[in-house]
């Protein structure tokens, strides 16, 4: 580790780091489980700070409650698209009367949920006491401040997009966006560890290794876009009541294609570690790349071929994100180096 950061800084940027893909994997549990509108408001739940374990506790007109407080919600945030060009997803919100009906009342669903806002609160602290020990004493190293400034905006965003997704009852495309938005906030945090860290690698690396790790980093992020528009389709069929042994076969072209590109995600990624060795680059983070995408092809098949079982979902999405993770790690290997001739 580089000297001018302390053990202490250090392990903060690593714990944060944790803590957002737990928020990640605690919001899979919560899309998966079907938990997202456990909690009608936000940032509390049901009106308390500690939501209720009973509809005993809630008052007999609480669906109309926040009935009108998701109307308000969605009046406000179709204002705001229509503001900047989105005009027909803005009349949609208007004209969409299921936005405003109201579940019955789920004791597990709403802990499931406020258990993913825990979560996200703990993030959200950690992301802040990091910027605020990087202003008060690594200030001269600005791209570490700026970064861990930009991170603390994204997670700001987060949380009030958040509070969007749960005000439009979980419609498709902001979910997505909210999950884009998690993905950057991790690579900004590894970005933040690797400056934190500083290791210089003697490694002589060929540029084609180089060119092929990005390619294979270009491969993994297309297929995330993929796998979160699959994801939007199967979020239609729910909202149209499908059951899960119905998603395979109502599934369109996205599917398909995300399906298929596993195999070149898998097969380029073979390639690099076959060179890793041929090379004697010993890149340790390579292993860990090819086992992530097998955890992921796996899940993948028991997606197709076992109907989309419920706990294979939280794997599936926080296995590409710790992928993600790593490869933008790795860079550390690429990054100092005297490149071969």
């Amino acid at each position: 580790m580089n000297s001018t950061f302390s053990r202490s800084y250090l392990k903060l940027a690593w714990t944060t780091l944790v803590l957002i893909y737990l928020v990640i994997i605690a919001g899979s549990v919560v899309r998966s489980t079907g938990s997202g509108m456990g909690c009608p408001d936000w940032p509390k739940c049901f009106d308390q700070y500690i939501p209720p374990t009973s509809a005993d506790q809630l008052p007999d007109n609480y669906k109309e409650k926040y009935q009108d407080y998701r109307a308000k919600k969605v009046k406000k945030f179709a204002g705001f698209i229509e503001k900047i060009g989105m005009s027909e997803t803005a009349d949609q919100l208007r004209n969409d009367e299921t936005l405003l009906i109201e579940q019955d009342f789920n004791a597990a669903k709403t802990w499931t949920e406020y258990a993913n806002r825990l979560v996200g609160f703990l993030a959200g602290n950690a992301v802040l006491i990091l910027f605020i020990w990087t202003l008060v004493k690594y200030r001269r190293k600005r791209t570490l401040l700026y970064l861990t400034l930009l991170n603390l905006i994204l997670m700001g965003i987060e949380a009030w997009f958040g509070s969007i997704v749960v005000a439009t009852n979980l419609v498709p495309w902001t979910i997505t966006l909210h999950m884009f938005l998690a993905l950057v906030i991790v690579a900004i945090q590894v970005k933040i560890i690797r400056i934190i860290k500083d290791k210089k690698y003697q490694l002589k690396i060929k540029p084609a290794f180089k060119y092929l790790f990005w390619f294979t980093l270009l491969l993994t992020f297309v297929q995330i876009m993929f796998g979160a528009q699959v994801r939007q389709e199967i979020d239609f069929m729910v909202k149209d009541s499908m059951g899960r042994t119905e998603w395979i076969a109502n599934m369109k072209g996205d599917f398909y294609f995300h399906r298929s590109f596993s195999w070149v995600l898998l097969a380029a990624n073979f390639v690099l570690f076959y060179f890793n060795r041929k090379w004697l680059y010993g890149i340790p983070t390579i292993k860990i790349i090819v086992a992530l995408i097998l955890v992921e092809f796996a899940t993948g098949v028991l997606f197709s071929y076992a109907d989309m079982p419920a706990f294979t979902q939280p794997i599936h999405l926080l296995t590409a994100s710790l992928l993600l993770g790593i490869q933008l790690f790795t860079l550390q290997y690429l990054k100092y180096q005297r490149d071969a001739l």
